[in-house]
């Protein structure tokens, strides 16, 4: 067995690992297994989603080959552990993108569609799940199952969000949009108030397609920002931005995220980002993926890694919710430097087990501080609960078993599609199985 941890670097767990590469032969790797398996790709979740403590892992990533594309139509159908940043690499000079990719590119098309991953885009495009045309399954008992949106539908809402816990994903058939090139027409806007968030956040809607915003977690509930937003730019002749990649080259003795070094970050980003804002052109990584060139950069939370709490309240309740949470944040000292809020498009998702759904979204980024850090997660899950929103599977590692049953009423629905021969550190935590 393997030592092996998640992407929050919560701590190491004994696994069994396979790795596939012949997606002909699955079916001799995974049928019959003496143990419960678990699909992993990048095993860029923050929690347990990606984890099988003292079980199997099928790693992925060695079916990495596309299998057909379509020039006319942008139909592209590749093997599960296809990363995200390769698909884009490679279509986007032919004139194609994925439509919706979340904040890092280096996911497996597997994953995406496990944890029907979400972008800047949710108001016009949906989540990655809505971009899926069919997927293929295969369960541990050696049944092979082809679903779509009109093939066999119910199975492709258990496995769009199924946490990758109703069969091993081999391939899927992903829709992609035409674009002029690798360009992003941008604009940051600071804003002073959540009041001022919510007037950016509905008036960019019709007129912009991405949009997002950095939130100051340490300003208590008024809630002051950079609202950012961009459009996908015309044919233009730039030349293409050097790859600059950093690293964070070793695991610091203790978090480099803490009570002194937060708030003045806070501030000075805030100040920076006010004084800089306005249109620009960006290459589209950065925009998309500002975290992607900092290599291992889940290191600077220390040796005790980091939790990521991300939660969608409804917007009726969203201001109030919002910033009540900012409050209890503000006042335990703890936050993030890359603290995310943002608006989901009044659609809902089509997974049973999906997390965007019409509201509003807020991601933080929490140092592992034991039993204080826990009665934090406590007050901000009471402040979601009594919102009626939901925490998102991807990113947990710590959510009580009635926190998600309340925010994830279908999960009795979802289980009756649930391989009995896969499991997770998740599913047993907060499904029993």
């Amino acid at each position: 067995m393997v030592m092996l941890s998640a992407w929050g670097k919560l701590g190491a767990f004994p696994h069994t690992v396979q790795y596939l590469s012949d997606r002909e032969a699955l079916r001799d790797v995974i049928c019959g297994a003496p143990l419960k398996g678990l699909a992993q790709g990048m095993a860029r979740s923050y929690g347990d989603v990606c984890l099988n403590p003292d079980g199997l892992l099928w790693n992925t990533c060695g079916l990495d080959r596309y299998i057909a594309f379509d020039e006319q139509t942008g139909l592209l159908r590749c093997e599960a552990g296809v990363l995200l940043r390769d698909i884009q690499r490679l279509m986007i000079p032919r004139g194609w993108i994925l439509p919706v990719t979340p904040g890092t590119q280096l996911v497996t098309v597997g994953g995406a569609i496990a944890n029907d991953v979400h972008g800047k885009n949710h108001h016009v495009l949906g989540s990655f799940g809505d971009q899926v045309r069919q997927l293929r399954l295969l369960r541990t008992d050696g049944e092979l199952i082809d679903c779509g949106p009109d093939l066999r539908p119910d199975w492709f809402a258990a496995s769009v969000g199924g946490l990758g816990l109703t069969g091993l994903i081999v391939e899927a058939t992903l829709q992609l949009r035409p674009v002029a090139g690798p360009w992003i027409e941008a604009e940051n806007v600071p804003y002073g108030n959540l009041n001022e968030f919510f007037e950016l956040a509905d008036g960019s809607e019709a007129a912009w397609e991405h949009t997002v915003s950095w939130i100051d977690c340490m300003c208590g509930g008024r809630g002051r920002g950079i609202f950012m937003r961009g459009n996908h730019a015309p044919k233009m002749d730039r030349p293409l931005p050097a790859s600059r990649n950093l690293r964070v080259p070793f695991d610091p003795p203790f978090s480099m995220v803490n009570k002194l070094s937060l708030r003045p970050f806070n501030t000075a980003y805030f100040s920076l980002q006010k004084w800089r804002s306005g249109r620009s052109v960006v290459h589209y990584e950065p925009f998309f993926y500002p975290l992607d060139n900092i290599l291992e950069w889940n290191r600077m939370y220390g040796p005790r890694g980091f939790f990521q709490y991300q939660s969608v309240v409804p917007r009726e309740s969203g201001r109030e919710a919002v910033s009540a949470m900012l409050r209890e944040i503000s006042r335990s000292g703890e936050g993030s430097f890359l603290a995310v809020l943002k608006t989901f498009g009044h659609r809902e998702a089509l997974g049973m087990m999906s997390f965007p759904r019409p509201g509003v979204t807020l991601a933080l980024d929490f140092p592992n501080r034991g039993a204080r850090s826990h009665k934090l997660f406590a007050r901000l899950d009471a402040i979601v609960q009594e919102a009626g929103g939901r925490i998102y599977l991807a990113k947990d590692a710590r959510m009580p078993r009635e926190v998600f049953e309340a925010g994830y009423p279908r999960v009795q629905e979802f289980l009756q599609y649930k391989d009995p021969g896969i499991s997770s550190g998740l599913s047993r935590r907060l499904m029993g199985v």
